[in-house]
């Protein structure tokens, strides 16, 4: 095992898209079970309705994970705006261990905040406003007790909507606001900050009090397979091509 934590974000696993589920597999098989820690920020799955959701895709890629927890290499996951009702079920299925939104790890001697990213979005009053809501304790029992049938056409509506929503706002609106980025790290005391959601993978050279700080944003797998590798000497942010289809 090498000194090396891995994180990825925004995978939309889904069964129309079989070829991302494969290029993850792949990662999985290949690369995640090399690394001494895999952090998956969010939107794993293209839309969650619940731990008893019967799903092959779902039972794969919980094998997946623990296969590589039980190789040495622990998986940690914090919902995304896709996934959010991911559960402590299919968290033990996996072998992760579920974070909460905003999390501080020390990475390499740099503590390091953590996030799915949708928090930082605030110019998008609308998607905050559906954010809260959804994250109320007590309409997720609640949907959790309707039927499964019912709960997955309720998850195609909210698709839907969201697709047809993205194409009326601009770019910036979806994007993070600069100040709250700031905010947020100095309210965790922190130089470093790695998040998703937002699908546009650089780093970011950013002043906090005075210091020089980073903003990583790790990248989507529509197109390409995307990962941080963190190292004691540095961060890459890499891109896995996918295989063609035989």
């Amino acid at each position: 095992m090498n000194q090396t934590t891995l994180f990825i974000a925004d995978l939309h696993l889904s069964p129309s898209r079989p070829d991302i589920t494969a290029a993850f597999l792949r990662f999985m098989q290949e690369e995640a079970n090399q690394a001494e820690a895999l952090y998956v920020l969010g939107d794993l799955f293209e839309f969650s309705i619940g731990d008893d959701e019967p799903s092959a895709l779902n039972d794969e890629v919980a094998a997946a994970f623990k296969a590589c927890a039980e190789q040495g290499t622990p998986v940690y996951f914090i919902h995304g705006n896709r996934d959010f009702m991911v559960g402590r079920r299919f968290a033990r299925q996996a072998g992760m261990t579920l974070l909460p939104e905003h999390q501080v790890i020390d990475l390499y001697g740099e503590p390091t905040l953590i996030m799915h990213g949708d928090t930082l979005c605030i110019d998008d009053a609308g998607y905050q406003r559906y954010r809260r809501i959804t994250r109320w304790g007590w309409l997720q029992w609640l949907f959790l007790r309707l039927p499964l049938s019912r709960r997955m056409r309720i998850a195609d509506g909210i698709r839907g909507k969201s697709a047809e929503s993205k194409e009326n706002k601009v770019m910036q609106v979806m994007d993070v606001n600069q100040g709250e980025v700031e905010r947020q790290m100095r309210r965790y005391k922190v130089r470093s900050l790695i998040h998703g959601h937002t699908h546009r993978p650089a780093i970011h050279q950013l002043d906090i009090n005075g210091q020089s700080a980073r903003r990583i944003v790790l990248g989507d797998w529509y197109t390409q397979g995307s990962v941080l590798a963190v190292t004691p000497q540095g961060v890459e942010l890499q891109s896995r091509a996918f295989e063609e289809a035989r």
